[in-house]
């Protein structure tokens, strides 16, 4: 008879005091844009409000540790210390752990697709040998076991009829552009969509420069107008007073990957609302209320034009409006591609199973 024998609980001990803080520092980071000064006061807040150190290891230490471990920097001339690589690194990495913690690295950075034949990456399912495959695929065990079989062990010899090989997946490369909308919607109303935004965009470009080295990622982020940025800005990344330029972003994105070698395309984008801007010469027209046809048209125009490129949007509506809701489903109708209405917690998720999803077939 089977039993089970049941003891007190015994909690694993805390972490160090260094990266117990070193948690709550990077978090506090995202939310200040970067901005050491601010995050260690606010970390200085909570720490006397509810006591996170102790007589023998301060917040005093704790900068000490950051700016000897190479996380802080200090300007010998103002005083003034910021953030160093290494900690845009480490805040990229966490937000990958957050948000897809059970992947692995892996430096192949592969993405395979139902189709097999001669591609880069062995699977465990085997056919008979055809002329012309690659010595290298052949798999020496099933061929031996061939070779027993139909001609005996006493005279080993071994005839094309007997050898396997083993089947190939190819290994798909895609180039993606992020687009991420930082108009001032997405810190309005009591709720910060912004930091999740951004914190889903440092995941995904760590999960593709560690696991798929060979795909690409360019960020674009717009509002009146829409540019570029680095990798390294992202912890940096605001909203600022503008309206929602859709179409300058979807343009810009356009124009990036056509400078992309890769047959693979897509675009996410992240948003919380309808495009309410154009720039038309040098002057914006805007309109913030209601759904204004000549924007509307602009931007579904985009979207056909992306669709005769074969190139998918894949929305995410982080706002639950069911006005803005048939805004996405009219756009991605035109061109055919995805849209996802997504919780903030659940945003990084959803990016990530699409993005998997896209790299196992080809999308052209």
């Amino acid at each position: 008879m089977k039993g089970f024998i049941f003891s007190k609980y015994q909690p694993e001990e805390g972490k160090p005091p260094f990266q117990r803080l070193m948690d709550m520092f990077l978090e506090l980071l995202q939310y200040t844009n970067g901005d050491a000064a601010e995050a260690l006061q606010w970390l200085s807040q909570l720490d006397q409000q509810y006591g996170l150190t102790t007589d023998e290891y301060g917040i005093g230490d704790f900068i000490e540790d950051l700016k000897q471990q190479g996380y802080l920097q200090e300007d010998g001339q103002t005083g003034t210390i910021s953030i160093t690589a290494k900690t845009e690194q480490t805040i990229r990495q966490r937000s990958l752990d957050e948000i897809f913690g059970k992947l692995k690295k892996t430096k192949q950075g592969s993405h395979r697709t139902f189709k097999s034949g001669q591609g880069d990456e062995m699977n465990p399912e085997t056919r008979p040998y055809e002329f012309g495959d690659a010595l290298d695929a052949i798999d020496y065990t099933g061929s031996l076991k061939n070779s027993f079989i139909n001609r005996g062990i006493e005279q080993f010899s071994m005839h094309q009829d007997d050898l396997e090989i083993h089947e190939m997946d190819f290994k798909t490369q895609t180039s993606t552009v992020l687009m991420i909308d930082i108009s001032h919607s997405m810190i309005l109303y009591g709720e910060d969509r912004i930091t999740p935004a951004k914190k889903v965009a440092m995941a995904l470009s760590e999960l593709i420069t560690t696991r798929y080295p060979k795909d690409t990622l360019d960020i674009v982020v717009f509002g009146n107008d829409a540019w570029q940025i680095e990798m390294k800005e992202l912890p940096y990344l605001q909203v600022g007073p503008y309206h929602t330029n859709t179409v300058a972003g979807l343009e810009l994105a356009m124009d990036i990957l056509r400078r992309r070698k890769n047959q693979n395309k897509q675009i996410f984008m992240i948003t919380d609302g309808k495009p309410t801007c154009l720039k038309i010469g040098g002057k914006y027209y805007k309109n913030s209320f209601g759904i204004d046809s000549k924007i509307l048209n602009r931007t579904l125009n985009l979207a056909g034009q992306l669709r005769r490129l074969k190139i998918p949007v894949i929305t995410f509506m982080i706002a639950h409006d069911p006005y803005l809701q048939r805004f996405v489903r009219n756009f991605t109708e035109v061109n055919n591609g995805k849209a996802f209405y997504s919780s903030l917690d659940g945003l990084g998720q959803y990016i990530f199973e699409d993005y998997e999803r896209n790299k196992r077939k080809r999308m052209r």
